[in-house]
Protein backbone atom coordinates (compact mmCIF):
# COMPACT_ATOMS: atom_id res chain seq x y z
CA UNK A 1 0.00 0.00 0.00
CA UNK A 2 2.83 2.43 0.81
CA UNK A 3 4.34 1.88 -2.67
CA UNK A 4 1.04 2.83 -4.28
CA UNK A 5 0.82 6.04 -2.26
CA UNK A 6 4.43 6.98 -3.09
CA UNK A 7 3.80 6.27 -6.78
CA UNK A 8 0.65 8.44 -6.82
CA UNK A 9 2.41 11.32 -5.03
CA UNK A 10 5.39 11.01 -7.39
CA UNK A 11 3.15 11.07 -10.47
CA UNK A 12 1.32 14.13 -9.13
CA UNK A 13 4.67 15.85 -8.53
CA UNK A 14 5.81 15.16 -12.09
CA UNK A 15 2.55 16.47 -13.59
CA UNK A 16 2.68 19.60 -11.41
CA UNK A 17 6.30 20.27 -12.40
CA UNK A 18 5.52 19.99 -16.12
CA UNK A 19 2.48 22.25 -15.76
CA UNK A 20 4.37 24.86 -13.74
CA UNK A 21 7.35 25.15 -16.08
CA UNK A 22 5.86 24.38 -19.49
CA UNK A 23 2.13 25.09 -19.58
CA UNK A 24 1.57 27.90 -17.10
CA UNK A 25 0.31 30.95 -18.97
CA UNK A 26 1.38 34.37 -17.81
CA UNK A 27 -1.31 36.99 -17.54
CA UNK A 28 -0.96 39.49 -20.36
CA UNK A 29 -1.30 43.13 -19.30
CA UNK A 30 -2.40 45.66 -21.92
CA UNK A 31 -0.37 48.84 -21.59
CA UNK A 32 -1.71 52.28 -22.43
CA UNK A 33 0.90 55.00 -22.20
CA UNK A 34 2.87 53.74 -19.20
CA UNK A 35 3.20 50.71 -16.99
CA UNK A 36 4.95 49.95 -13.70
CA UNK A 37 6.97 46.75 -13.36
CA UNK A 38 8.01 45.56 -9.92
CA UNK A 39 11.32 43.69 -9.93
CA UNK A 40 11.13 41.25 -7.02
CA UNK A 41 12.14 37.66 -7.72
CA UNK A 42 11.35 38.33 -11.38
CA UNK A 43 9.28 40.89 -13.27
CA UNK A 44 5.68 41.60 -12.39
CA UNK A 45 3.98 41.89 -14.79
CA UNK A 46 6.26 40.00 -17.13
CA UNK A 47 3.99 39.99 -20.20
CA UNK A 48 2.94 43.35 -21.64
CA UNK A 49 0.98 44.00 -24.81
CA UNK A 50 0.60 47.22 -26.77
CA UNK A 51 -0.29 48.47 -30.21
CA UNK A 52 2.27 49.10 -32.93
CA UNK A 53 3.60 52.68 -33.20
CA UNK A 54 2.38 53.51 -29.69
CA UNK A 55 4.94 54.97 -27.32
CA UNK A 56 5.14 53.25 -23.94
CA UNK A 57 6.94 54.30 -20.80
CA UNK A 58 7.99 51.39 -18.62
CA UNK A 59 8.84 52.20 -15.00
CA UNK A 60 10.96 49.55 -13.28
CA UNK A 61 11.10 49.50 -9.47
CA UNK A 62 13.61 46.99 -8.09
CA UNK A 63 12.80 45.68 -4.63
CA UNK A 64 14.98 42.54 -4.73
CA UNK A 65 18.62 42.85 -3.63
CA UNK A 66 19.61 39.91 -5.84
CA UNK A 67 22.55 41.08 -7.98
CA UNK A 68 21.12 39.25 -11.01
CA UNK A 69 18.27 41.75 -11.15
CA UNK A 70 20.54 44.83 -11.10
CA UNK A 71 20.18 45.26 -14.87
CA UNK A 72 17.38 45.05 -17.38
CA UNK A 73 18.24 44.45 -21.03
CA UNK A 74 16.05 44.90 -24.11
CA UNK A 75 18.29 43.28 -26.76
CA UNK A 76 16.05 44.16 -29.74
CA UNK A 77 16.14 47.85 -28.82
CA UNK A 78 19.80 47.83 -27.70
CA UNK A 79 18.81 49.11 -24.25
CA UNK A 80 20.66 48.15 -21.09
CA UNK A 81 19.87 49.92 -17.82
CA UNK A 82 21.09 49.62 -14.27
CA UNK A 83 18.26 49.25 -11.73
CA UNK A 84 19.24 50.68 -8.34
CA UNK A 85 17.45 49.22 -5.34
CA UNK A 86 14.16 50.98 -4.46
CA UNK A 87 14.52 53.64 -7.18
CA UNK A 88 12.33 54.04 -10.24
CA UNK A 89 14.03 53.70 -13.63
CA UNK A 90 12.12 54.76 -16.74
CA UNK A 91 12.57 53.22 -20.18
CA UNK A 92 10.73 54.58 -23.20
CA UNK A 93 9.90 52.33 -26.15
CA UNK A 94 8.20 53.10 -29.45
CA UNK A 95 8.09 49.82 -31.41
CA UNK A 96 7.43 50.32 -35.12
CA UNK A 97 6.90 46.65 -36.02
CA UNK A 98 4.57 43.97 -34.74
CA UNK A 99 6.23 41.12 -32.90
CA UNK A 100 7.47 39.86 -29.58
CA UNK A 101 10.33 41.68 -27.89
CA UNK A 102 11.94 40.11 -24.86
CA UNK A 103 13.60 41.74 -21.90
CA UNK A 104 15.77 40.03 -19.32
CA UNK A 105 18.06 40.46 -16.37
CA UNK A 106 21.81 40.84 -16.78
CA UNK A 107 22.45 37.13 -16.15
CA UNK A 108 19.64 35.96 -18.49
CA UNK A 109 17.84 34.15 -15.65
CA UNK A 110 14.65 36.26 -15.40
CA UNK A 111 12.63 37.16 -18.47
CA UNK A 112 9.72 39.25 -19.65
CA UNK A 113 8.13 40.04 -22.97
CA UNK A 114 6.56 42.98 -24.79
CA UNK A 115 4.05 41.86 -27.42
CA UNK A 116 3.32 44.45 -30.11
CA UNK A 117 0.05 43.84 -31.97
Amino acid sequence: MDKVIVTIIGAFGIVFTYWFFLFKKEKEIKANGSIDIIVDGGYSPSLISLEVNKKIIINFLRKDSNSCLEEVIFPDFKIKRYLPLNKRVTIELNPSKKGEYSFRCGMNMFHGKVIVK
